[in-house]
């Protein structure tokens, strides 16, 4: 039986490196409710890194529904539309202790890939996914690093 991995692109795109180049990618979370309904939640480059294709840490904002899904039920679906196709990954999650010391303080979770799809189709090209312009590049792309730098500890 084969381990559900990420495939090349997609661990390029989060492998952490070069994010002035990757500043506007934004990518969706989707987690269950308590109350059962999908809830999405937009994620960026420097909250999420690959350690390889099968394997990811997230640092999440403390408090938001997102992260109180997370811990709750331990699960989280990743979508992320890059290099014209659309990217669905599935993650079993383990919430990580508080790092002491944390320069951002952020809900920590290491993420194991349950399953991995590409999608693309034969009639039409994927063009673009959610994009962002960062108000503030500096100062987002100093704290992106130093939280990815984190959660490689």
């Amino acid at each position: 039986m084969q381990t559900p991995r990420i495939g090349k692109e997609l661990f390029t795109l989060l492998d952490g490196k070069g994010l002035e180049h990757k500043q506007h990618e934004a990518m969706m979370l989707l987690t269950v409710t308590e109350d059962q309904w999908p809830h999405i939640a937009m994620i960026s480059v420097g909250e999420i890194v690959a350690l390889d294709e099968g394997n990811l840490r997230l640092a999440l904002w403390p408090g938001t529904t997102t992260t109180s899904n997370m811990i709750r039920t331990g699960k989280a679906t990743l979508a992320v539309f890059n290099d014209g196709k659309a990217h669905y990954v599935r993650l079993s999650l383990e919430h990580l202790p508080v790092l002491p010391g944390a320069k951002h303080v952020r809900e920590r979770f290491a993420a194991q890939v349950f399953a991995a799809r590409e999608d693309s189709a034969q009639y039409a090209d994927i063009v673009s996914g959610v994009t962002v312009r960062l108000k503030e590049p500096e100062a987002v792309l100093n704290r992106w690093k130093e939280t990815v730098a984190e959660l490689l500890m």
